[in-house]
């Protein structure tokens, strides 16, 4: 057993809705977030209290759920471009009886900051969208964010990809994604108003803090 499959034996079985989304997710080859890392965002964010959460990158529903269920106070506004997966969503958060605290911005999260200003400012951003715009994601709503507050980023290690060498990594497309994931990593350590350190749990997952001297 791998020390992943160990993890994963220790986490509580999901049921109801929440199981049938991860059967949904599997089916239908949909990114969610790893059942380790969905406990480590979770218990992050346990940690913060947060009273408003933003995410990029909706997909069905599944981490906005998520963190509904284990924060029943909070607000959690997501965004989510792909039409189908915004159906399954939407269906998703009417079954959860989530409509009042799950608020879905439909539309790409590169043009959609002037609807995320009627929202106000979050505790919390969790990004888990299209990886080689994580930097742009990132630099399009920090302004939204708490003094103090943090951003969680979700697949920074890629499969491990991010260690192999490039000349090594096929196809071109994934070798250049991995490029940008690399990139956008020393981007975040180095950045001047946040503290970042990376779990190497699930797929990766990035953590940063904002210092709270905001300009």
């Amino acid at each position: 057993m791998s020390i992943d499959e160990y993890l994963q034996s220790l986490i509580p079985e999901r049921n109801g809705l929440i199981a049938e989304m991860e059967e949904y997710a599997r089916l239908h080859n949909v990114p969610i977030m790893e059942p380790e890392g969905m406990e480590t965002l979770l218990q992050i964010l346990r940690l913060k209290n947060p009273q408003a959460i933003l995410e990029v990158g909706a997909a069905i529903g599944y981490s906005a759920l998520r963190m509904a269920e284990a924060f029943p106070n909070v607000k959690i506004v997501t965004i989510e471009r792909d039409e189908e997966r915004i159906g399954v969503a939407k269906e998703n958060i009417s079954k959860a009886c989530a409509q009042d605290r799950v608020i879905l911005i439909e539309g790409d999260a590169l043009e959609v900051t002037e609807s995320i200003k009627d929202y106000g400012t979050f505790d919390a951003i969790f990004i888990d969208a299209a990886k080689g715009q994580y930097r742009k994601f990132f630099e399009l709503y920090e302004p939204f964010l708490n003094d103090s507050g943090i951003i969680v980023t979700d697949n920074v290690l890629f499969k491990g990809l991010v260690a192999v060498p490039e000349e090594e990594i096929e196809p071109r497309r994934i070798r250049s994604l991995v490029r940008k994931i690399k990139e956008y990593n020393v981007w975040l350590h180095n950045h001047p108003d946040y503290d970042t350190v990376i779990l190497p749990i699930g797929d990766g997952v990035a953590i940063s803090k904002h210092r709270g001297q905001r300009k």
